[in-house]
């Protein structure tokens, strides 16, 4: 199996997923035997949001405006469908600064635009050609 992460998560992440594999093969598989590979770290913070749960209604402009009043949007994506040219459902909020990115993300998760609640995180950076593997675990 191949994981692509950073560094500082290669331990913790390891003894999750070899203890969630060996559940699910009830097998015994141990953290060393599985590769990470990393092509850079990432970086510690990050000024680009996820935003999902929008409104099909809801256009780069309306979700601009909401998130304006943290601080200077610097660029606002939505994502569509190919073929029906309708929201996929999420998008991607940029701020030039870090500050402003974490102000908004506490503020406006689970707040609701347009009547749908949004759920806020900040962007993975984009890997292509390789499998990412990004476990969910419990919130405690």
């Amino acid at each position: 199996m191949v994981f692509i992460f950073g560094e500082e998560m290669k331990n913790s992440v390891g003894r999750f997923i070899a203890g969630r594999v060996s559940t699910i093969l009830d097998n015994s598989i141990s953290p060393s035997t599985l590769r990470f590979y990393s092509s850079h770290s990432p970086p510690s913070s990050s000024s680009k949001l996820f935003v999902a749960g929008l409104s099909w209604s809801v256009d780069e402009k309306s979700l601009k405006d909401a998130f304006s009043s943290f601080g200077n949007v610097s660029e606002v994506r939505i994502m569509y469908d190919k073929e029906t040219g309708r929201s996929r459902g999420f998008g991607f909020v940029h701020f030039p600064n870090e500050n402003e990115a974490m102000s908004a993300k506490d503020a406006m998760d689970g707040k609701a635009l347009l009547g749908r609640p949004l759920r806020i995180s900040f962007a993975l950076e984009k890997v292509r050609g390789v499998p990412v593997i990004v476990p969910r675990l419990p919130h405690t």
